[in-house]
């Protein structure tokens, strides 16, 4: 007889390839759209009130318009670069004057003291006493279109402007209060308003809101003629965006990993919580008796046993494949063996009367007959790979081909056997 062909115990390329695909193909997926999206976003947008970005909330549109008008504008993350590059023929913008520690402020308000005009947007009452004197800062106002109000010749000439946030006033002399809000000026003009030393002729425009200069808004009302009015005084235009390590110290007090998280997070979580409860509901298995129906073919028994070892395999399951074979076999011999099938799972019953059977038996098979043999081939541990349990099949097949051969052919049970 033609032995059989070995089986083989590791997976096939193609079996890991269909395994993998859908993994593959999602991570590609997310790989190109993030790749996309860099590429996308890599180009014109940085930040807000940033000259170079062409975002909603970038400022590029107002650069490109001062260029045309020969103003250079030029980029300064440094506060030394800024120092060194100011002078009375430059304007100063400081779109985020806020962000800036006790230090940075200092040497902000140094620098600029010989600069022809200093632009801060937005800032708070601290920022204005400590980069200005003698002005007052009310609470916020809403943005909307306000008229000058004022004799500011670059206020007269844009008309009305979207301007609201902070509100300013001042008793300084020959100062300019314009787009006012409930009399306080949301744009004011004042002579340099440093503390005691030297400065040039220059002046210090506070905005309450850096509306006017986004690219969203520039064609709106009179914000164009606003902005290149009052960033273009000058030949040359200092944009000071302070980096990372310009703001002021961390604060002391520790922050949880839930505190890092944004509001709209709790509430997403929430959605997504019920939306798997509904999920679970939907694909939970429904409790109630069994039903009996007639299949509509007829499955083999050799297809019923592969589909099954097909799906222990592809669970990993080589304990239960291994019980199952075990148990089959004990099932089998016991009656050849004279155990009762009650107590064919057993290891005190099967295991002394198949040992006596076996036990003159000839080993040339290589199946061994010892108590602790039978005993571990027949309620053992389960195998540790695939490997083993096609050796523990093939064990499990010679001892029940030897002891079917000593007691002659295969006879069904009785029902004095399944009763005893």
């Amino acid at each position: 007889m033609t032995a059989p062909a070995p089986t083989s115990a590791s997976p096939t390329a193609r079996h890991l390839w269909r395994r993998a695909r859908g993994l593959l193909l999602a991570a590609a997926i997310i790989a190109v759209t993030a790749v996309a999206l860099a590429a996308l976003r890599s180009g014109d947008e940085n930040g807000a009130l940033d000259p170079r970005s062409a975002a909603p909330y970038g400022s590029k549109a107002v650069s490109r318009l001062l260029s045309e008008h020969g103003v250079r504008t030029k980029v300064l993350t440094d506060p030394e670069q800024l120092h060194t590059s100011v002078g009375p023929d430059t304007t100063v913008i400081v779109p985020f004057p806020d962000s800036l520690g006790d230090d940075r402020r200092t040497a902000l308000r140094t620098a600029t003291r010989r600069s022809g005009r200093t632009v801060l947007l937005a800032p708070n009452p601290q920022t204005t006493a400590a980069l200005t004197q003698s002005i007052r800062t009310a609470d916020p106002a809403q943005v909307r279109t306000t008229a000058p109000a004022c004799g500011l010749p670059a206020a007269h000439r844009a008309g009305d402007a979207d301007l609201g946030g902070f509100r300013y006033s001042t008793v300084a002399k020959d100062a300019d209060s314009c787009y006012l809000r409930d009399g306080k000026a949301t744009l004011l003009r004042v002579p340099h308003a440093y503390p005691a030393g030297p400065s040039t002729a220059g002046d210090t425009v506070l905005l309450g809101s850096p509306d006017p200069l986004y690219n969203k808004h520039l064609d709106e009302h009179g914000n164009a003629s606003l902005s290149l009015q009052l960033l273009g005084a000058h030949s040359q235009l200092l944009w000071y965006l302070p980096s990372m390590t310009d703001a002021g110290p961390a604060p002391t007090e520790e922050r949880g990993f839930l505190d890092l998280l944004p509001s709209g997070w709790s509430w997403a979580a929430l959605q997504l919580a019920i939306a798997a409860a509904f999920a679970a509901l939907w694909r939970a298995r429904r409790l109630g008796p069994l039903v009996t129906e007639q299949l509509p073919v007829h499955v083999p028994a050799a297809e019923a046993t592969e589909g099954r070892a097909r799906l222990y395999r592809r669970a990993n399951a080589r304990g239960h494949a291994a019980d199952a074979l075990r148990a089959a076999t004990r099932t089998r011999l016991a009656p050849r063996i004279g155990v009762p099938l009650a107590e064919a799972h057993r290891s005190e019953s099967m295991i002394p009367a198949l040992a006596d059977q076996a036990a003159d038996a000839s080993d040339a098979d290589g199946t061994r007959t010892e108590p602790a043999a039978l005993r571990s081939l027949l309620f053992g541990p389960p195998p540790r790979d695939d490997t083993a349990l096609i050796a523990l099949a093939d064990d499990l097949d010679r001892l029940e081909r030897r002891v079917l051969g000593r007691t002659g052919p295969y006879t069904p049970p009785t029902d004095k056997d399944v009763r005893s």
